[in-house]
């Protein structure tokens, strides 16, 4: 007999007593059956009641997890009672129309004609919002919120109201200084602009639309940003909070409830918030306010040049090593660089070993300088480096 025959041989044996054993117990013994089968479903239901309080226990320690909102929470506690509803009213006469489409903010950045025609004729009004400084009453707002008002009216987050007088303003900036004779009010805490980073979490707080106090969320998005065409001296913070008509003027702020900025514009085609908003930092917040409060004016250093952006073209023809610098177009006469000896077809590349990057960091930069103050201008002309010494003259209103 083959081996393959001995297998077969036994392998039918065994199924035979296999069935033997089935038909013997299921016939004498069938309770035998419905034990090993209840064994094998406790089994079962043990293994899944078991998973489930696994998942029970997951879930619960996903519930019981650290919230981190509180920070935020605590944040926009402190700084909401500093900042203010500002309503103005102006001199100028114009049809009636909706108080939320006279806000200075539309006319400013969307370019939009508001003027509803209506045969009742109403003072011109408008609102946004301002931050208060210091305990003497000092509130920081955008110039283009109170520009051209007869009556300020505030309105402070704990009900009260006062009116407020000027008590500066930089359009060139667009800030301005309030003041109002109310007692026991909260004055915000500056952060120090060094401190600020791209994607530090920030909070918008101001009245959009008129509905009352709000705080959005978001993060800073860019620092530095110029070029907008909104100011005359720029250097926004950029972030994606929502900033709406009405938020001119009011607070962005950071996890510590300290100011950042002071919110002043956002890019918009609809008039709605698209996530990209400008807000003016805290260095040129603090040197306004200051300059406003112990002069009564804000003084900027002046060179008397018409700076140019360096071209592809201009620095090919001039053999620049690059684009760093500002190109003089024009020098004005009787000016500070004139006197100096600077001339057109200069460029600027150092104010006192301070880098010009490009032309708006050249007005920045002697802006930013003492009227009187003399200082080295490091200029290119001709292929050759000059150290020219200059006075800095005040600039012009």
């Amino acid at each position: 007999m083959s081996i393959v025959s001995k297998i077969w041989l036994t392998f039918c044996q065994a199924t035979t007593i296999l069935v033997a054993i089935f038909f013997v117990v299921t016939t004498l013994k069938p309770f035998w059956i419905e034990i090993l089968l209840s064994n094998t479903n406790n089994f079962e239901s043990f293994v899944i009641e078991k998973e489930r309080d696994n998942v029970k226990t997951f879930s619960n320690n996903i519930q019981t997890a650290p919230s981190d909102s509180n920070y935020l929470r605590n944040a926009a506690s402190k700084a909401m009672p500093s900042v203010v509803h500002i309503y103005t009213t102006q001199k100028k006469l114009q049809a009636n129309s909706n108080l939320l489409l006279n806000d200075p903010f539309f006319k400013r950045f969307f370019n939009e004609e508001f003027n509803l025609m209506n045969p009742n004729i109403q003072p011109k009004t408008g609102l946004g919002s301002g931050v208060i400084v210091n305990n003497n009453g000092n509130i920081i707002t955008n110039h283009h919120v109170i520009e051209g008002a007869e009556k300020i009216e505030i309105a402070l987050s704990d009900g009260r109201k006062a009116t407020a007088s000027v008590v500066g303003a930089d359009p060139e900036t667009d800030l301005a200084v309030l003041q109002i004779n109310l007692k026991n009010i909260n004055a915000i805490s500056f952060a120090e602009s060094k401190l600020s980073f791209v994607g530090d979490t920030v909070l918008a707080i101001g009245n959009p639309f008129g509905v009352g106090q709000t705080a959005t969320q978001g993060i800073i998005s860019a620092l530095g940003r110029n070029k907008l065409n909104i100011n005359t001296f720029e250097n926004f913070i950029q972030t994606d909070a929502a900033i709406n008509p009405g938020n001119s003027g009011g607070a962005l702020v950071n996890t510590m409830g300290e100011l950042v900025g002071i919110n002043t514009a956002i890019y918009s085609q609809s008039g709605g918030s698209v996530g990209i908003g400008f807000a003016i930092p805290t260095s040129t917040v603090e040197l306004v306010l200051n300059s406003i409060l112990i002069d009564g004016k804000v003084t900027r250093g002046f060179l008397g040049v018409q700076p140019a952006a360096i071209t592809l073209s201009i620095a090919q023809g001039l053999k620049l090593p690059n684009k760093n610098g500002a190109f003089i177009s024009r020098i004005v006469t009787d000016g500070p660089a004139d006197k100096a000896g600077l001339v057109p077809g200069d460029i600027v590349t150092k104010i006192d070993n301070s880098p010009i990057k490009d032309k708006e960091d050249l007005l920045s930069t002697v802006a930013n300088i003492k009227p009187g103050s003399e200082i080295e201008v490091e200029v290119y002309r001709k292929g050759k480096k000059l150290l020219i010494p200059t006075k800095v003259g005040e600039r012009p209103k």
